[in-house]
C-alpha cells in the first residue's frame, strides 16, 4: 500500500483545521446552541431574529439544533451531560421538572413585562396564589391563542355566529390528527376548549393538576361533545396530518387551532379570506413556547436576553408564522397583519381570562397518555375503557402540579 504524500497529509491536517474552526465559530467568536422544534415558516421567523443578533453581536454564533421528537432528544441529552446552552421547554411540567432536578439554570431576565399567566409559568418558586416573586426559570417567547374556529369566508356566507351554534349546524370539519411524536394533540386542544368553555376555569385546573377523574363528570362530558360535534371527520383523522387536513378547506368547512397552526396562505389572511368564530366567552385557552438554559455559556445568557427583548419580539412577530407576543410592550399597532394583531390584543385585554393548555401542563407521560387515548378513540375504541385507562395512569403517577406551582390561568 502506498504511504500517503507529505503534500496530502498537510492538506488533511489543513482541511481538518478549518473545519475545527468553523464548528467553534471561527477565531474570537463564540457558540450557542439552541434546541428547537420548529419547521418551515416558523424556524423562518425564529432563524432571521437569530440573524439580527448576530448582526448586532458579532462575537457570538447561534447555532439551532432542529428536532420534531423535542421531548424524547431533550430528555437524552440531560440524561447524558450534553445539554444544549438553550432549549425550547416542552410542556410547563418540564420547567419544573428540570429546574427541580438542577438541569435548568436560573435566568437574569427580567419579564416583569409579560403578561399572566405566562410570566408566571416561566417561574418557580414564587407566590403559589399570583406567581409573583419567583425565581426565573423560563421565558415565553412565542404566544397562541387556542380556542381559535376557522372558516373560509367565500365558501360560507352563513357562518356561525358563536360557538353555541356549532353543535346544530352539519359543517364537514377539517380534522387531522397526526402530528409525529405528538399526534393527538388537535383533538386534546378541542377537549380543553370544550370543558374550558362549558365548566369553567376551576374544573379546567383541577383536570390539567391531575386532581380530577377523567371517566366521568366534566372531562367525561367535554370529551363526548367533542365526538359529536365531529361526526364522521374522526374517520381518517388519526393518519391526516393536522395542516393537510387544515390545508383542505373549503372542502371541508370549518378548523380548530392557533392561526400559526393553520398554514393558511398569508396573503390571505392578511385580505380577510379565513375569519374566525368569537371564542365563547372571556375566558381563552392558550399556549407559548418557552426557553430555558442549561449551561454557563455567557453567549447564551446574551442571546436569550435579546429574545426576551421588546426588539427581539416585535421582530418576530412580522416574520412569517403568525407568532404572537406575550409582551405587553407589543402593541397591536406593532402588527403588520391586522387579523393576527385583532388575535394579539386578546393576550393583553384585562376583562380576559387565560388558562394555559391543559396538556402542555399536565405531567409528561398523562399527556403522552391522553394524546395516545385521542388517537384510539378517533380509530373507534370505546370512549369508556380509555377514559378509565387514562384515570389509571394518573393515579399511578399522582397529582402533576404541586399547591405552590404557578397558576395555570391569569388575567393579562
Amino acid at each position: 500500500m502506498r504511504r500517503p504524500t507529505a503534500l496530502l497529509v498537510r492538506g488533511a491536517l489543513a482541511l481538518g483545521l478549518l473545519a475545527a474552526a468553523l464548528a467553534c465559530g471561527g477565531p474570537g467568536r463564540s457558540k450557542v446552541t439552541i434546541m428547537v422544534p420548529w419547521s418551515g415558516k416558523e424556524f423562518q421567523a425564529f432563524y432571521a431574529v437569530v440573524e439580527a443578533f448576530e448582526k448586532s453581536h458579532p462575537g457570538i454564533d447561534v447555532e439551532p439544533e432542529v428536532t420534531r421528537a423535542l421531548n424524547e432528544q431533550l430528555d437524552a441529552a440531560v440524561a447524558a451531560d450534553a445539554e444544549p446552552d438553550l432549549a425550547v421547554l416542552p410542556s410547563v411540567g418540564a420547567i419544573a421538572k428540570y429546574q427541580k432536578d438542577g438541569a435548568l439554570r436560573r435566568l437574569d431576565v427580567d419579564t416583569g413585562d409579560y403578561v399572566q399567566p405566562f410570566r408566571g409559568l416561566g417561574t418557580t418558586g414564587g407566590d403559589g396564589v399570583t406567581g409573583e416573586g419567583g425565581d426565573v426559570y423560563a421565558i415565553p417567547v412565542k404566544a397562541d391563542v387556542k380556542s381559535l374556529v376557522w372558516y373560509d369566508v367565500h365558501a360560507m356566507p352563513d357562518p356561525p355566529r358563536s360557538w353555541a351554534d356549532l353543535p346544530a349546524r352539519h359543517d364537514r370539519w377539517c380534522l387531522g390528527l397526526e402530528s409525529g411524536p405528538t399526534s393527538g394533540w388537535p383533538g386534546a386542544d378541542w377537549i380543553a376548549d370544550l370543558l374550558l368553555a362549558r365548566y369553567g376555569h376551576d374544573a379546567y385546573t383541577a383536570w390539567a393538576s391531575g386532581a380530577a377523574h377523567w371517566d366521568r363528570g366534566p372531562v367525561h362530558r367535554a370529551w363526548t361533545a367533542w365526538g359529536d360535534l365531529m361526526g364522521d371527520a374522526l374517520e381518517g383523522a388519526a393518519k391526516t396530518g393536522f395542516r393537510d387536513a387544515a390545508g383542505k378547506m373549503p372542502a371541508c368547512t370549518m378548523g380548530h387551532g392557533t392561526l400559526a397552526a393553520m398554514d393558511f396562505d398569508a396573503d390571505r389572511v392578511k385580505r380577510g379570506g379565513y375569519r374566525y368564530v368569537p371564542p365563547p366567552g372571556r375566558t381563552l385557552q392558550v399556549s407559548a413556547d418557552f426557553v430555558g438554559k442549561f449551561t454557563g455559556n455567557g453567549g447564551a445568557d446574551e442571546f436569550i436576553a435579546y429574545l426576551a427583548s421588546t426588539e427581539a419580539q416585535r421582530l418576530w412577530v412580522n416574520r412569517p408564522g403568525f407568532a404572537l407576543s406575550a409582551d405587553r410592550r407589543v402593541t397591536v399597532a406593532d402588527y403588520t397583519d391586522r387579523v393576527q394583531g385583532r388575535i394579539a390584543a386578546m393576550l393583553h385585554t384585562p376583562a380576559n381570562t387565560l388558562c394555559f393548555s391543559a396538556a402542555d401542563a399536565m405531567d409528561p407521560d398523562v399527556s403522552a397518555a391522553f394524546y395516545r387515548a385521542v388517537l384510539d378513540y378517533a380509530n373507534g375504541t370505546a370512549l369508556g375503557p380509555l377514559l378509565k385507562a387514562l384515570d389509571k395512569v394518573q393515579t399511578a403517577l399522582g397529582p402533576a402540579r404541586p399547591k405552590s406551582a404557578p397558576p395555570l390561568c391569569g388575567t393579562p
